[in-house]
């Protein structure tokens, strides 16, 4: 709704008078909201986004053009202020309905921001736009990070722009890996093995004892005089690990592998995020 105001001059023998300012009300037909199916990401994530156009009044809106921003933000790159667009559009995602009713494809346009074309929303009726676009390497990680995403709906017959916008927040967990390496590789019998697990946080939260994160394997060929490390902190069988002797079946004891959270700096040359991820390193050695 939009408040117009108005007034006259009146003019004569070179005399002016000005009347009473007369306001109003432009009541805007048409409508739009932005949702994004799941409020949280993570890096990789595709997010999947609606566009919801609704048309209250007696008269259709065609050729309308919608324009979203992919979340452009101001960010400092190679020493100058620059936008960075943190979501990359999905290509193909784009669906498109007229009151419920699915739409050849609309026309798309995607470089840094994308854009819609060809958008008509019948008299009383609505018009929907969903598709997806993917976390690049320009969001922010870490707890607290956000994406404001704006789309803007324009085209004949409307009074002014209408933009809607929808903030997701980034998702605070942790996001483990797991690798593991041999030293020696080659070895005599009666020789000594370790295997080496190096666990990576990629998340933005510490993977703590209630995560309840546990390793593991089987060792083939079964591992005699098991010595086994968390961290250069040295464990004790059956309290931070189980072993079984015949089988090689190595298991740690739930709750006792901790990983720290990752921390995230931005690239000033390019404006992408980096992650640094938290490790934590478990050894175990033995004899075969």
């Amino acid at each position: 709704m939009a408040t117009f105001y108005n007034q006259a001059t009146l003019s004569y023998n070179g005399n002016t008078t000005t009347s009473n300012i007369t306001a109003g009300e432009l009541l805007e037909v048409l409508s739009a909201t932005k949702t994004a199916l799941i409020g949280t990401y993570a890096a990789n994530d595709n997010v999947t986004y609606i566009i919801n156009i609704v048309n209250s009044g007696t008269t259709a809106f065609n050729g309308l053009t919608v324009t979203d921003n992919l979340g452009a933000a101001s960010a400092t790159v190679g020493g100058v202020s620059a936008t960075v667009y943190p979501l990359t559009y999905v290509p193909d995602s784009a669906q498109y309905y007229v009151n419920g009713v699915r739409q050849p494809d609309p026309s798309v346009t995607a470089a840094q921001e994308l854009v819609f074309t060809g958008i008509n929303v019948p008299a009383g009726g609505n018009a929907a736009l969903i598709y997806q676009a993917n976390v690049n390497r320009f969001a922010p990680l870490n707890t607290g990070g956000t994406i404001t995403n704006t789309a803007t709906v324009s085209g004949s017959g409307l009074s002014s722009d209408i933009t809607v916008s929808e903030t997701i927040t980034a998702a605070a967990r942790a996001m483990l890996t797991i690798s593991k390496s041999l030293s020696p590789t080659t070895v005599a019998e009666n020789g000594r093995l370790t295997y080496t697990f190096i666990i990576q946080n990629l998340g933005n939260t510490a993977a703590e004892a209630a995560d309840n994160v546990t390793v593991t394997d089987t060792f083939n060929p079964v591992l005699n005089s098991l010595n086994v490390t968390f961290g250069n902190v040295p464990w004790n069988a059956s309290s931070e690990y189980t072993y079984n002797n015949l089988t090689g079946a190595f298991a740690t004891t739930a709750g006792q592998i901790t990983v720290p959270a990752a921390t995230y700096t931005q690239d000033p040359e390019t404006g992408a995020w980096i992650v640094n991820p938290g490790v934590s390193i478990l050894t175990v050695a033995g004899t075969v």
